[in-house]
């Protein structure tokens, strides 16, 4: 289903009027903080979450895995288009949003989603607070850490969100998100969440680079259909394909202001390589590297690692779900036009990441 079906004339004018207000709404979040202070009174900012790799890597799956244990609170498509006063939309919307059937994702990787569905809607903000590092052509990561506004405004938002998911007479919930830009910012995110847990999940980089390309391809083709679909992407903050790709600037590898050609197997395993060889430089005992083939052919394991890991107060809660995890789709890949070389340096940055990976006993 298309974007122009999957929305009515009135919703997609409710999305256009979110996407084009972030000022406004930072306004009225200060409003929402007064008239929630009672409700938002006492909860905590404790041992947050952050999912985020390069797309294709299995982030989705990780975030709906946490968030069917209940220890964790995240975005969901009902927190759209108002993202930045969810409390207040979520009041306003109530009124009309019914729930909605399970739909298969734009994707069309089997994944589906509704208005329950937890998804990154958090770039939203990032974007609004750092305008400079969102360029025509790319992403530059963050190297400095010092912005107290954001920080003060980002902690707040995290409190709304674990209000409107906490169950009563339950503990509150960790903050989790899932955000592919956050590769960009593994300094900051340490920096002012020192007891947060970053997991990266990393795939073979010959099969995930023909995954992301495989994706690209897809979104040009929905996007030169589908306008609307490229303005929701872009109003979502989500840059990885089609129209609105904008690949983050690891240390330079793009050497170019104009927008680089995506459409060969090269360009996405060269951003594999970047991407990854980066995130090798940012480890710390914060972050934790997941391999996703461990993931799928352990899943008990694995699931009872990361369990640990992230000190869940019920593992078990966790593990139970390890039947839901199925092997990522199989691409034809013609690997012939590549440099040996790259996809010599491609297996060794592999193997590191494996060597540095949460291990399966």
């Amino acid at each position: 289903m298309s974007y122009e079906n999957r929305y009515s004339v009135p919703e997609k004018w409710l999305h256009r009027i979110g996407f084009s207000t972030g000022a406004v709404q930072l306004n009225v979040s200060d409003i929402e903080d007064r008239l929630y202070a009672k409700q938002l009174e006492g909860i905590v900012v404790k041992q947050p979450v952050f999912i985020t790799a390069l797309p294709r890597a299995g982030t989705t799956i990780l975030l709906n895995l946490l968030v069917k244990t209940g220890e964790f609170a995240t975005h969901t498509y009902r927190d759209m288009p108002f993202v930045l006063c969810p409390m207040l939309w979520q009041k306003f919307s109530s009124r009309f949003q019914q729930d909605d059937a399970p739909r298969e994702r734009a994707h069309g990787d089997g994944l589906s989603i509704s208005l329950q569905s937890p998804e990154a809607f958090e770039e939203i903000i990032w974007r609004l607070f750092w305008k400079d590092h969102y360029r025509d052509s790319h992403i530059e990561p963050w190297t400095d850490c010092g912005d107290d506004e954001f920080l003060d405004f980002f902690t707040r938002h995290m409190r709304k969100i674990i209000a409107l998911r906490n169950q009563g007479g339950e503990p509150d919930r960790r903050y989790a998100s899932k955000n592919n830009g956050n590769i960009a910012r593994l300094d900051i995110l340490q920096d002012v969440f020192p007891d947060a847990t970053v997991i990266i999940p990393f795939r073979d980089p010959l099969d995930h680079a023909a995954s992301l390309l495989n994706q690209h391809q897809r979104f040009l083709a929905m996007h030169s259909q589908d306008r609307f679909s490229a303005r929701y992407m872009e109003g979502i903050g989500h840059y990885d394909f089609g129209d609105n790709l904008k690949p983050v600037n690891f240390n330079d590898w793009i050497k170019s202001d104009r927008r680089p050609d995506a459409t060969g197997l090269g360009f996405w395993l060269d951003y594999w390589i970047a991407a990854y060889r980066y995130i090798l430089s940012r480890q710390s005992d914060t972050v934790h590297l997941l391999s996703y083939a461990d993931l799928i052919s352990n899943p008990h394991e694995s699931l009872a690692r990361l369990a640990e890991v992230l000190r869940l107060r019920d593992p078990e809660a966790l593990v139970c779900q390890a039947g839901e995890l199925r092997p990522a789709r199989e691409h034809s890949i013609d690997s012939s036009a590549l440099d040996p070389d790259m996809l010599v340096h491609a297996n060794e940055i592999n193997q590191k990441l494996h060597d540095n990976s949460i291990r399966i006993d």
